[in-house]
């Protein structure tokens, strides 16, 4: 017990996040009174759980999925670590496991799962940090004094848009969906990747690459390395093309998609422009998709077998960068 008590103290003046293994199924309340349990949730004992705070004999967990996710239960329910005779004794940490499982995938399910339908979405930064103002990525010098403007990577996305979290263990499924992105895996890059996707993807910043890996890379059916490198040769096309020197002299200025469609066609190939859409938000253009078909870091031949679609947004205004229009 004392042993107990020392390691537990311990933890907390490091201010460490503790993992706590269920010794039993609890009762996971509201209060401390243990007067309320809303959906009467118990402790799932295949599953740890991380500890926030300990308080007369209570200890305060962080439960995903829960409403509130802030629940108390008996310390006498949970130990350091995992008993004999429970499911995770003799287990390795699952979170260990689930990160190494975000980051690669087997070669045969590789082989089975390469996307060929996807969707690259890039932002028109300055209208994305019109509205996003406390993004990290928005409060750089370049946006601020109006530093040349381009389009980013916000993302490439498997299709159908339902493709998402392949293979990724449920914790962090769990942790992205509440936007904690810097409880994500890093993805195994080089640090010449790495180099170019922060050039390309300014929300690295704020671990978005993290969260793009998780949730649309793993179904992308090739390693992080493979994922980004394609992203990025894909995003570089258009930044190098005549479409984003359009936007670059039309800032301020309304355009239509007949238009970005045309410059399209003409930058890589006729019948892209089908392929392009515009999202627009407040009368700004914030992003252009792109469908492409195949697996290939060729824009001209992706959007060659991409998907015709078409654009809710018909016309929209090219921000300047800084804030206000």
């Amino acid at each position: 017990m004392r042993l107990f008590l020392f390691l537990l103290a311990a933890t907390l003046i490091a201010g460490a996040n503790m993992q706590l293994y269920p010794k039993r199924s609890c009762g996971l309340y509201n209060n401390l009174k243990h007067s309320y349990n809303r959906d009467n949730l118990q402790l799932d004992m295949h599953r740890t759980y991380e500890m926030l705070k300990h308080h007369k004999g209570q200890y305060l967990l962080k439960v995903p999925g829960a409403t509130p996710p802030q629940r108390w239960v008996d310390d006498e329910c949970l130990s350091l670590r995992p008993l004999l005779g429970t499911p995770l004794y003799g287990k390795k940490n699952s979170e260990t496991k689930g990160a190494k499982a975000a980051q690669t995938q087997s070669k045969s399910q590789s082989k089975k799962a390469v996307s060929k339908s996807n969707l690259l979405a890039l932002s028109w930064q300055n209208a994305f940090c019109q509205t996003h103002r406390y993004k990290k990525e928005c409060k750089r010098s370049q946006h601020r004094l109006g530093g040349k403007s381009n389009f980013t990577l916000h993302g490439l996305w498997p299709q159908p848009k339902k493709r998402v979290y392949c293979g990724v263990d449920r914790r962090f499924v769990v942790a992205d969906r509440h936007k904690q992105w810097h409880r994500l895996p890093e993805p195994k890059l080089s640090s010449k990747t790495k180099a170019a996707l922060q050039e390309v993807m300014p929300g690295v910043l704020g671990n978005l690459h993290r969260h793009e890996w998780i949730k649309h890379g793993t179904c992308y059916g090739r390693d992080a390395q493979t994922y980004f490198t394609d992203a990025i040769a894909l995003t570089q096309a258009v930044r190098k093309s005549i479409v984003a020197k359009f936007f670059q002299k039309n800032m301020g200025r309304r355009v239509g998609i007949e238009r970005v469609r045309s410059l399209f066609d003409q930058a890589f190939g006729k019948g892209s422009g089908k392929r392009v859409e515009m999202r627009c938000k407040g009368g700004l253009i914030t992003e252009i998709w792109l469908h492409l078909g195949g697996n290939d870091s060729n824009l001209s031949k992706a959007l060659l077998f991409g998907k015709p679609v078409q654009s809710r947004c018909r016309y929209g205004i090219v921000d300047r960068a800084g804030y206000g229009r």
